[in-house]
């Protein structure tokens, strides 16, 4: 039998194309989604049709989980990406943890990753090049990336910073 053209890995590169598959791994998430980022560009995962799908995740039943993994998260607060006011509106479900000290130097100029729960994911070698490999079905190439993530995940801190005040 012949594997499905999903489930083969493709060369990604530049910016619309990334951001094409990045909507189509969102739209193909049923409840749970790691990303990895270095940092978090004002064009990534803040264009209208993302955030709605971020949001319809975020809001899909009692097993929705986004977890987020970011270099420098004050950046982004800084910036007022949008993704922080989601994650500040549905915070038990969209968490966002950055690397402690020993990981940071490793995360800042390298690889970046998003992965969904139906195999599929987007890997980004050097997150800075714009260009990677994706897959919108290949558990065997999403099991490396997310034993990876699941261990950063693991020794990362939560982002207290973006926390909303309680006011």
């Amino acid at each position: 039998m012949t594997p499905s053209p999903e489930s083969q890995p493709r060369a990604i590169e530049g910016r619309e194309e990334l951001a094409a598959i990045r909507l189509q791994l969102l739209a193909a998430t049923r409840y749970k989604l790691a990303i990895y980022l270095p940092a978090l560009p004002a064009d990534v995962l803040s264009r209208p049709a993302e955030l709605a799908e971020l949001r319809r995740i975020a809001t899909s039943g009692r097993g929705a989980e986004i977890r987020l993994v970011l270099g420098d998260p004050a950046a982004a607060l800084r910036s007022g990406h949008r993704l922080i006011d989601l994650a500040q509106r549905v915070p038990s479900t969209l968490q966002i943890r950055m690397p402690v000290e020993d990981d940071a130097s490793t995360i800042r100029n390298s690889r970046a990753w998003l992965l969904n729960d139906s195999l599929g994911y987007l890997f980004l070698p050097d997150a800075e090049r714009l260009a990677g490999r994706a897959a919108l079905s290949d558990g065997p190439g999403l099991a490396p990336l997310l034993l990876q993530f699941d261990q950063l995940w693991g020794r990362a801190v939560p982002a207290t910073s973006l926390q909303p005040l309680g006011l």
